[in-house]
């Protein structure tokens, strides 16, 4: 193996890898790759061969979002955006498909061929000349065979080679001997990558082995996500559908539609069953008279039916809120003993073992949750060992409890499996009947994963993958969808945020340096060039100190330091 040869899945982003595309995408990808691979033809010119891979990439991901063409001497680019005068994103150099393969095609033991020192020159001219600092990937293609490259690493190795940009501008400058591109090529871009052949990492592979390739993984090299860096929504944190649809049945609710929008809303009349959590609290409310003993009921609606909904939302979200933080705990503490198996399962609480009934998780939440350990009653200190005193309001009874009712309060009572279930039975499939509803909601939150959080690798399936940001998108919707509002996804959060503050960041700096960069990379720039300076300053005028000491006879000599940016 090539040490510095990437596979696939070595060089997409780890989040990214774990997201599942959609079925009808990858459809779409196998039959646009298909009719790449079955019109590419190798004794047609490179021109053709070059609109086929166009075409490709156009039908299966960029379409009219981002301006793919020619650009100069680049055989192709991807810009990061619909127009042509945006910045370029991808650099391709594409080569004519041969049997034999051509002499101009690196190979995975020799790089240094003339299609990636054309890449060099390519990238300088987008970042000496053209002030691009957005290319994102570089690609060399026969359409077969495949060499991509990071643009981070370009930069490190050829961006930042002072020797090598001086060459680069002489040579475009005409002030070398050489003036024609393969001067630079043999002269200036062999020797530079000579020098750092064994640092230059790629990822390698050939549609003609695709047998051996994996499709989702080959789906996502080409995708904007990878060759563009865009950001995308990580699965393991965005939401969970079979989990949230299921979750909101055992609650009592459903999705429905309302003038374009999509609300939070009791389920039909038929369609309803006393077992869950919503016509368990209104039948309790109702039977116990409870709604007349509001303090304010004009919060909860106009008419009776209303109301008797109003509240037993308020107090089933509050109630589920409180089991899901409990299962996060449990997860959390069963991993942390996962090395003693007989010690994690002490650890898990949220079962029918020891919760047998609402009243006893009643217990759980004000008894043992929000009592500290020493002054719990016997019974529940010894039940509940090993589960901490949590100092939080969460399990502090809300206004609406006291004055109507407490999760202890309900029935036990049975409830349909949800048609879509996540639960198997012991062959396999789906369970079917009905169960107690708190042990349906219990066996429920076991089907998934609690002890997983969005910093942590894992290449587990991200289907059964439950952590706070997850429960946070679901709360978030049934809240935000009552109203008729929408949640803002995580990745989309992030990226307004870091934008903003961003802005920010290089207002202030121009503020205070009196520079006039448009945005961080500018800043970037300046910055650099203002600490080489300072650096150069402090070099040059140290040893203008030891030169003055020595003619002094070690005499002090005072002067000033004059820097070529204000110091400010």
């Amino acid at each position: 193996m090539i040490a510095n040869k990437l596979e696939l899945k070595q060089a997409l982003n780890s989040k990214y890898l774990k997201i599942k595309p959609d079925a009808e995408n990858i459809k779409d990808f196998k039959a646009n790759l298909g009719r790449l691979l079955e019109l590419c033809d190798s004794n047609k010119d490179e021109e053709f061969n070059k609109n086929l891979l166009i075409e490709f990439l156009k039908k299966t991901y960029y379409g009219d979002r981002y301006f793919i063409n020619t650009k100069e001497r680049s055989d192709l680019v991807i810009h990061n955006d619909k127009g042509a005068d945006s910045k370029v994103g991808v650099i391709f150099e594409i080569k004519k498909p041969t049997k034999t393969g051509s002499v101009e095609m690196p190979k995975v033991g020799s790089l240094n061929a003339k299609a990636v020192q054309q890449l060099v020159l390519y990238f300088l001219r987008e970042k000496e000349s053209h002030k691009n600092v957005s290319v994102k990937h570089l690609v060399v293609t026969n359409i077969y065979e495949w060499f991509i490259f990071d643009a981070k690493l370009f930069e490190e190795l050829f961006g930042s080679d002072r020797n090598l940009v001086k060459k680069f501008k002489d040579f475009e400058a005409k002030r070398l001997s050489g003036t024609k591109t393969d001067f630079f090529y043999k002269q200036i871009a062999e020797p530079a990558i000579a020098n750092v052949l064994d640092q230059i990492k790629f990822t390698h592979f050939d549609l003609r082995d695709l047998e051996n390739l994996d499709l989702i993984e080959l789906y996502k090299i080409f995708s904007p996500e990878h060759l563009l860096k865009l950001p995308f929504a990580n699965d393991s944190n965005s939401l969970n559908k079979p989990f949230y649809n299921e979750l909101l049945y055992i609650i009592g609710l459903t999705e429905i539609k309302d003038k374009g929008k999509k609300l939070i809303g009791r389920r039909a009349e038929g369609d309803r069953h006393d077992g869950s959590l919503i016509e368990n609290a209104i039948a309790r409310l109702d039977s116990l008279d409870k709604i007349s003993q509001l303090k304010k009921p004009e919060e909860f609606g106009d008419s009776y039916e209303g109301k008797l909904f109003n509240v037993a939302l308020r107090l089933s979200i509050n109630w589920i809120n409180r089991v899901l933080f409990l299962k996060l705990l449990e997860a959390q503490l069963i991993k942390y003993h996962q090395g003693d198996r007989e010690s994690a399962r002490e650890f898990a609480f949220l079962n029918l073992e020891k919760v047998q009934n609402y009243d006893d998780l009643d217990s759980l939440f004000f008894d043992v949750l929000a009592k500290e350990q020493d002054k719990r009653e016997a019974k529940v200190r010894e039940a509940f060992a090993n589960v901490p005193y949590l100092n939080s309001s969460l399990f502090e009874p809300t206004e609406t409890e006291q004055e109507t009712i407490f999760i202890g309060n309900l029935k036990d009572r049975n409830l349909p499996i949800f048609g879509a279930t996540v639960l198997k039975d012991g062959n396999g499939n789906k369970r079917s009947g009905e169960l107690n509803a708190l042990a349906y909601l219990f066996e429920f939150l076991d089907a998934y994963k609690f002890d997983r959080d969005e910093l942590e690798d894992t290449q587990e399936d991200s289907e059964k993958l439950i952590n706070a940001s997850v429960l946070g998108l679901i709360f978030e919707k049934i809240n935000g969808y009552k109203d008729g509002s929408f949640y803002t996804p995580s990745f989309i959060t992030m990226y307004m945020c870091r934008e903003t503050i961003r802005r920010a960041v290089v207002q202030k700096f121009n503020e205070v340096m009196g520079w006039s960069c448009e945005n961080i990379q500018d800043l970037k720039d300046d910055l650099s060039h203002y600490i080489r300076n300072r650096t150069y300053a402090k070099r040059k005028n140290d040893a203008k100190m030891k030169k003055d000491l020595s003619k002094s006879n070690g005499k002090k000599v005072y002067y000033a330091r004059l820097l070529p940016v204000s110091d400010k």
